[in-house]
């Protein structure tokens, strides 16, 4: 009897634990969403400019103009450990090799050309909302800019979060690519809706997350502790920021507030990026900003 009962609780582990190893594998786009994508390296620079990517895969200490050169090394620290931003220029050290659909796949998915999950410090969770051909324009304007050979550095970050199958598990919770909100009344605020959420990821740094690092949407946009511990991220829904579009917009295109304060910290890169983006999608940001229901409480602390 006690040997039956053993051999069917070691049953019930082994059950549980192939079920869990099947529920955490990454899943990568299906094959028909990512078949025969071939991006336009043209409308890529302007996508790549709207998703900022050179705000965190740039050198911390690279100044130099002209085209970015995507070797990493930035450092972003967090609550479960530090992450340094990747290689992700068209060298061998980078992205030089990986397929269109390779590309794709870990940015709007997550997951890595060998089939391993990506840390969200990546933020496909945002970019799961783009449009696959977006995305694929980017990977073709990444192919244009100089190749590095810098090696990408590890990740510091201790067990339990060391071990990246979990993510699957915490994808299943965080992972969505529907839209936050339905404001989408008109084509304007469709696309700023787009660029918001999706393209720009603002709700990245500027929503507050919970115990599991998944973004609490019910108070999107709202701020947000700083992840160094530093500081916070500021409100910037319509229930804490009172700034007019026009207010909005001079801050997106040159950094000021309208007290005259100017921004610092990483929104420098960012508005660096959003003020070569064209005018109307600068104003569709802006409206949607201001259309989005307000969050009641106060902002983050």
């Amino acid at each position: 009897m006690r040997r039956g009962l053993i051999a069917a609780a070691v049953g019930l582990v082994a059950v549980g634990a192939a079920a869990g190893w099947a529920i955490t594998a990454p899943r990568p786009l299906p094959a028909d969403v990512t078949a025969g994508l071939a991006g336009d390296p043209v409308a890529g620079e302007y996508a790549f400019l709207a998703a900022g990517c050179a705000s965190c895969h740039v050198a911390p200490d690279d100044r130099s103009e002209g085209p970015p050169v995507l070797s990493g090394g930035q450092r972003f620290v967090t609550q479960f450990g530090t992450f340094i931003a990747p290689n992700i220029s068209p060298s061998p050290q980078g992205t030089g090799g990986w397929t269109e659909a390779q590309m794709v796949n870990a940015m709007a998915r997550g997951v890595s050309p060998g089939g391993r999950h990506y840390y969200p410090a990546f933020p496909y969770t945002s970019y799961a909302k783009a449009d696959p051909a977006d995305l694929a324009d980017i990977a073709a304007y990444i192919r244009t800019l100089p190749p590095s050979d810098v090696a990408s550095l590890p990740h510091e970050v201790g067990f339990p979060f060391n071990i990246r199958r979990v993510l699957g598990g915490w994808k299943l919770l965080n992972l969505d690519a529907d839209f936050v909100t339905d404001t989408d009344s008109t084509p304007q605020l469709q696309r700023g809706r787009y660029l918001v959420e999706a393209m720009a990821h603002c709700g990245e740094c500027h929503t507050p997350r919970g115990p599991l690092g998944g973004l609490d949407t019910s108070r999107w946009l709202s701020g947000a502790p700083n992840p160094s511990g530093k500081g916070t991220i500021p409100a910037i829904d319509p229930g804490h920021l009172d700034w007019s579009e026009g207010d909005i917009a001079m801050y997106l295109t040159t950094g000021l507030t309208p007290d005259y304060d100017s921004a610092g910290g990483h929104m420098v890169a960012v508005i660096d990026k959003l003020s070569q983006l064209p005018r109307e999608d600068v104003d569709a940001i802006t409206a949607y900003l201001k259309a989005i229901p307000p969050v009641e409480g106060p902002a983050a602390e």
